[in-house]
């Protein structure tokens, strides 16, 4: 392997280990506050997909729009994927974990109700919008923006770089530097204290939710701009977004993006390396090895230790 196709498969597994890293935080967030595996979360992903393709379908963008035009149908695509993200996020929390978290349930009776979601919403998404693929709508021609080492960057990979940063410097200041993000780490931290302190634990909870499923809602519409859409996308990066965000320390924001990034590192190079067949081989390999011998993963605290 040449260092110019080093430097090809490292700008891709960035570019993939930036989405993988903002759909982990989704599940970070959750675990952190709840000690919940919200495996419904990849639904959400896929449901930010859908929302990103619903908004530009019904303004029916340009066939060659302008610089300026194309940076509003994304942005327009990202409010459309973050709505529709935080909805079915704030709709499974007040719908699905509310009534049982009010009813003290065992913990194993919230993982089955998370699979359960995930059952449902997905097949609820293929009865809505079809089991064929839908293609994003154009929003800009992605030509190459610059060379690095000579690697080409296209317009959709400087897009998820750029979207995806800016993603996780934002969440990791709401958790650390806003009155929520303290409600956040006292609620994961000790609930029954917080609750004494005044934080309204039932508000908490729901707004972390919603702030998972904003970033994993503008996660699926990124996705959507590399591939197509369809009802079964969040099963494949839901799970291995999940295993980024055990790698990283599940319950630590920065170690999901830490976890996400060595992944799309790692799957990328497996790949490049050995096939596509052995894609998800490699990142699962490092997961085990990483476990072995850290079990609480990189970073290896919660949210409520960041404090």
């Amino acid at each position: 392997m040449s260092l110019s196709d080093i430097w090809d498969v490292l700008v891709l597994g960035l570019v993939l280990g930036s989405l993988y890293a903002v759909i982990a935080i989704g599940y970070t967030l959750v675990y952190g506050v709840l000690q919940l595996l919200n495996f419904a979360h990849s639904e959400v992903f896929m449901a930010g997909g859908f929302g990103g393709v619903i908004a530009l379908t019904l303004i029916e963008p340009a066939v060659d729009p302008s610089g300026l035009q194309s940076a509003l149908y994304v942005l327009l695509g990202i409010l459309g994927g973050a709505i529709l993200g935080g909805l079915v996020a704030f709709g499974l929390e007040k719908a699905a974990y509310r009534p049982l978290r009010r009813r003290n349930a065992p913990r194993l009776v919230f993982l089955i109700t998370a699979i359960g979601a995930s059952f449902f919403l997905y097949n609820l998404a293929g009865k809505l919008f079809g089991r064929y693929p839908l293609p994003m709508p154009t929003m800009y021609e992605n030509k190459q923006v610059f060379e690095i080492f000579g690697t080409s960057v296209s317009v959709t990979q400087l897009l998820i770089l750029v979207a995806g940063l800016l993603m996780l410097v934002t969440v990791d200041f709401v958790v650390n530097r806003t009155k929520l993000g303290s409600g956040i780490r006292a609620v994961a931290q000790d609930p029954e204290v917080a609750s004494l302190m005044g934080v309204d634990i039932d508000k908490v909870v729901s707004r972390t939710f919603v702030l998972g499923g904003l970033m994993g809602g503008v996660a699926g519409f990124l996705f959507g701009t590399n591939l197509q859409v369809e009802y079964t996308m969040g099963f494949l990066p839901g799970i291995t977004a999940f295993a980024a965000a055990v790698l990283g320390g599940i319950g630590n924001v920065r170690g999901a993006m830490l976890g996400g990034l060595t992944l799309g590192v790692v799957e990328s190079f497996t790949v490049e390396l050995w096939g596509d067949g052995w894609r998800y081989v490699g990142a699962f390999v490092v997961l085990v090895l990483v476990l072995m011998f850290r079990p609480t993963g990189i970073l290896g605290e919660r949210v409520g230790r960041t404090a």
